[in-house]
């Protein structure tokens, strides 16, 4: 496998869902934890060199966060700050968590919550991906394979 530099990778754009596909599968292999990443695209569809994880966050994403916010609107509310600050114009979610490549109840309740709350933010979701234990697979909310 050639490895990518970060340079030549923000150079790269990544329109096509299959090319997206293949950047998240270079850049991470397989599940070690339940954790969630995001990656940022500027308006040309092209990575920018900022790719974030994050651990702990909570099982459900109406869970109360605050006397008027559930997890998924404060989550969204710090990426729409995030990407704007980054001069990001789309955001990429890949779930991390080991098992099987099959969306779960959990999976499926956070793309939509987090996805719904992002667009409230005017966050704009480029694709969910699941990292499971044999890699990444394109994800949708609805999904149920």
């Amino acid at each position: 496998m050639t490895r990518l530099e970060a340079d030549d990778a923000s150079q790269l754009p990544l329109t096509s869902d299959r090319a997206l596909h293949e950047r998240v599968s270079d850049l991470l292999d397989g599940a070690i934890r339940r954790q969630w990443w995001t990656l940022y695209l500027d308006e040309h569809d092209r990575q920018l060199p900022l790719i974030m994880p994050m651990a702990d966050y909570p099982e459900h994403p109406d869970e109360p966060c605050g006397p008027d916010a559930t997890a998924a609107h404060v989550l969204a509310q710090r990426l729409a700050e995030i990407a704007d600050h980054a001069g990001a114009r789309k955001v990429v979610f890949v779930w991390e968590r080991l098992g099987t490549a099959e969306s779960t109840a959990a999976d499926r309740a956070w793309a939509r919550g987090l996805g719904e709350a992002c667009r409230d933010a005017g966050v704009a979701v480029r694709a969910q991906f699941i990292l499971h234990d044999d890699g990444a697979r394109w994800f949708a909310p609805d999904d149920h394979a």
